[in-house]
C-alpha cells in the first residue's frame, strides 16, 4: 500500500525511528533504501518532499519527519501510545523532547551500528550532559510507568521506545556513564526482535556504503 524511504540502516537514526513505527503498526509498505553518501543526496531530494529520510507514502498519505510518522502510525494502531491518558502524555512529551533536542549528543556520538568499541569517544561536556538528561528521563519514566516490563512503559515496545532506540544504540557504542537502570533499558531495546532485524539488515549493507567520517573514529 505504499513505500517507506530510508537512508543507510547503519547510520540513519531518524530512518530507524520511522521504520520501527511502521513495523509496530504493521503497515504493508515496501522499504526503499537510498544511500546517504554522507548527507542528503540528489536521489533523496528527488524522492522525498523535504529532501530528508524517512519518508512514508501509505494509502494516499504522504508523511515525512519521524515523529509525524509515529503519530500517523498510531492513528492506525493506537497501541503505539499507552492507553492511559497520563502515561500517554508522558510518552508524547518524551518522544517530542527526543525529536527536538539532544543535538550535541547526536553530533558527538553519531550512530554506527557496526561499531561497539568506541567507549570514550564523543564524551564532550555537552554530550554527556544530554546523556545524563536521557538517563534521568528514562529512569523517571520507567519508575512511574514501566513496572510491567523492560521498556519505558512496561511490556510493550511503543512509539516512545522507537524514538529512543537509536540513542540506546549510541550508548551501547560510546558507553557514556549511565545508571544501572539505563544500561538495562539499552540491553532490552537491543534485544527487541525489530531492533535486531534492523541491526541484521544494517550488517548486510554493501561495503561501498560505508562512510569514512564515521568509520575512522577510534577508541579514546
Amino acid at each position: 500500500m505504499g513505500k517507506l524511504f530510508i537512508g543507510n540502516r547503519r547510520y540513519s537514526s531518524w530512518s530507524m525511528r520511522g521504520w520501527l513505527a511502521v513495523q509496530l503498526a504493521g503497515l504493508d509498505v515496501e522499504t526503499v533504501v537510498i544511500p546517504m553518501r554522507g548527507g542528503a543526496t540528489p536521489a533523496i531530494r528527488e524522492a522525498t518532499p523535504a529532501g530528508l529520510v524517512p519518508y512514508l507514502e501509505h494509502d494516499g498519505a504522504r508523511v515525512w519527519e519521524s515523529l509525524a510518522i509515529c503519530e500517523y502510525c498510531a492513528e492506525l494502531a493506537p497501541k503505539l501510545w499507552p492507553s492511559d491518558r497520563i502515561a500517554r502524555a508522558q510518552a508524547r512529551s518524551a518522544a517530542s523532547e527526543m525529536h527536538a533536542g539532544f543535538r550535541a549528543l547526536g553530533r558527538a556520538m553519531p550512530m554506527n551500528l557496526g561499531r561497539d568499541d568506541l567507549a570514550g569517544v564523543g564524551h564532550t561536556p555537552a554530550a554527556l550532559a544530554e546523556a545524563a538528561r536521557v538517563d534521568a528521563l528514562w529512569t523517571q519514566t520507567r519508575q512511574a510507568f514501566g513496572g510491567g516490563g523492560p521498556y519505558l512503559f512496561g511490556a510493550a515496545f511503543n512509539a516512545a521506545d522507537a524514538m529512543f532506540a537509536p540513542v540506546a544504540a549510541r550508548f551501547l557504542t560510546y558507553r557514556p556513564p549511565l545508571s544501572e537502570q539505563a544500561r538495562a533499558y539499552c540491553a532490552a531495546v537491543r534485544a527487541h526482535p525489530l531492533v535486531g532485524a534492523w541491526y541484521d539488515d544494517a550488517a548486510r549493507e554493501p561495503r561501498a556504503w560505508l562512510l569514512d567520517r564515521y568509520e575512522s573514529l577510534a577508541s579514546a
